[in-house]
């Protein structure tokens, strides 16, 4: 039977008939575009010698809504490539060599081009508004596509949000280009930071870590900077993080935000307490406290109530999550620091890669961006691979080649330190005869901005703390006062299973009602 032009459509009852219509098809409704723009922008660029320039970085091919001006701005970008004359004339034969010279509008439209303007003037101006309707278009066709997908009941919802993200983050990426600065409000600024810097008396000119020798080869954690801090596993990277945002936080009050992929936030604060309160990890663990550790616990949990620390336990966190968060803390509440634990559990969701290293490359350069955005430090923890437990023992020391993916952070990363812990490998005994127990070697592999070196630190491993060698080790009820110089350790404190006494004047105290973490009367639990 013949077609009948002129009788009604059958509607069928499939999917796409239901299908709610595309901003193109409503009526009323363009996309977005500057078509007039668009021409002068061309116009210019053929009759103003050096105008490229100005818009070269702003512009593509694609920023172009009409097909003839992307044709003729691929022209124009080949023939600035090749270092010859732009004119109406090089652009109509490099477009007639190409067989395109009609497909662009032919030789009468790009004349005409060329007549719309006097001057590049307003050029770059023009540009940026071209751009942003590109943008603009760009969005549309993302969420459309996103739209439809979210339609089909057969679609996974959680790996399309991880899509839509990954998707926004690479426009986001994409959009975020810094033009060029002017050398001299760049001179007041490091003039600034230098007059900063002469003011304090203790040399430091970023955030102190609380690691005497550490502050004094770094000067401390510097804005901008990402800092990766790797170690194999058991080597205490979380703990010295932790003892890090506790000097930082509680000792110095100064905002820091912990984004922790491995640990849930109540293990990472019972971390914290234990760090605090000197109270043993598997004592704290069961509950079996001794009453002068109730008292303990009372007095010195108050130093973390009220401290500017924010933790986010997010599982499998993306970089665009990271980026959101991270925007809010530091203008929400001025967060000074951020520590990401670790970096090879992140991901970026949604985007597309031929291999891991890839992915963990995007993320570390997409934190480098992130600190240099926000201008805050950032931290990232990192695995190393398994080299190092395959050397021989006197060689266990880390190095560069044993990060994971180590060109990408390598490369990225303003500072890498290492954790190494020569005890755990049996190593008790250093070179000039120093006594390796409970002695951990942070060691500067990369330190763009200084110099590398190796500083030893006290690691306590019952309380997951780093100390300074010089810090008093007086026991558990003891003051840590720096800068005694009573730096002898004391191995069996560290390393064996003895039982620790209680502070001095804590043996005899009863159980208070007024002491809210007292021990509990025999047979009571206590209240919380």
């Amino acid at each position: 039977m013949p077609n009948d032009n002129n009788s009604k459509p059958k509607y069928s009852r499939n999917r796409k008939s239901f299908s709610r219509p595309t901003p193109e098809d409503l009526p009323g409704h363009l996309q977005p575009q500057a078509i007039e723009l668009e021409q002068a922008v061309l116009g210019a660029l053929m009759i103003e010698k050096h105008a490229y320039f100005q818009v070269c970085e702003i512009l593509r091919p694609e920023s172009f809504y009409d097909h003839r001006h992307q044709l003729i701005y691929k022209a124009i970008v080949r023939l600035n490539m090749e270092e010859k004359p732009v004119d109406i004339l090089t652009v109509t034969d490099f477009l007639r060599s190409q067989e395109e010279l009609e497909e662009a509008g032919g030789l009468f439209y790009i004349s005409e081009l060329s007549g719309l303007v006097v001057s590049a003037v307003h050029i770059e101006y023009h540009a940026r508004i071209i751009a942003q309707k590109a943008l603009a278009r760009e969005l549309i066709t993302f969420t459309g596509d996103i739209r439809e997908k979210a339609f089909d009941s057969t679609q996974d919802v959680d790996l399309l949000m991880q899509e839509a993200e990954g998707r926004l983050f690479e426009l986001t990426q994409s959009s975020l280009k810094k033009d060029y600065t002017q050398i001299d409000p760049v001179i007041n600024e490091a003039y600034e930071m230098l007059r900063q810097a002469a003011a304090r008396t203790d040399g430091m000119s970023g955030i102190p870590s609380g690691f005497h020798e550490l502050d004094r080869i770094t000067s401390g954690w510097h804005k901008s900077d990402l800092v990766v801090l790797a170690a194999r596993p058991a080597m205490g990277k979380t703990a010295f993080a932790l003892s890090m945002a506790k000097n930082i936080a509680v000792d110095q009050r100064k905002p820091v935000a912990i984004f922790s992929l491995e640990m849930a936030n109540v293990q990472l604060v019972n971390r914290l307490i234990v760090n605090v309160c000197d109270i043993k990890g598997e004592t704290l663990k069961t509950g079996q406290l001794k009453p002068f550790e109730w008292s303990q616990l009372d007095i010195r949990i108050k130093q973390l109530v009220g401290a500017p620390l924010f933790v986010d336990d997010t599982p499998q966190l993306s970089v665009f999550e990271l980026r959101s968060k991270a925007r809010r803390l530091v203008q929400e509440h001025k967060v000074e620091m951020i520590m990401i634990d670790y970096l090879q559990l992140m991901n970026a969701s949604g985007m597309s890669f031929g291999s891991r290293q890839e992915e963990v490359s995007t993320i570390s350069r997409s934190l480098k961006g992130l600190a240099k955005e926000l201008q805050i430090p950032i931290i990232a923890l990192s695995q190393l691979n398994r080299s190092v437990e395959q050397r021989p023992d006197a060689d266990k020391r880390p190095q560069l080649s044993d990060l994971r993916e180590p060109g990408a952070i390598e490369q990225d990363a303003d500072m890498v330190i290492f954790i190494h812990r020569p005890a755990y490998y049996k190593i008790f005994t250093a070179e000039d005869g120093t006594d390796l127990r409970g002695k951990a070697e942070i060691i500067i592999a990369k330190h763009r901005n200084g110099a590398v070196g190796t500083v030893r630190l006290r690691f306590k491993d019952e309380y997951a703390r780093f100390e300074n060698e010089e810090e008093d080790d007086g026991g558990v009820g003891a003051s840590n006062n720096a800068g005694t110089n009573q730096g002898e350790f004391i191995g069996s404190r560290v390393n064996g299973p003895q039982e620790l006494p209680p502070p001095a004047g804590m043996e005899a105290l009863p159980p208070s009602a007024d002491i809210p973490f007292a021990a509990p009367p025999p047979g009571e639990m206590p209240s919380f």
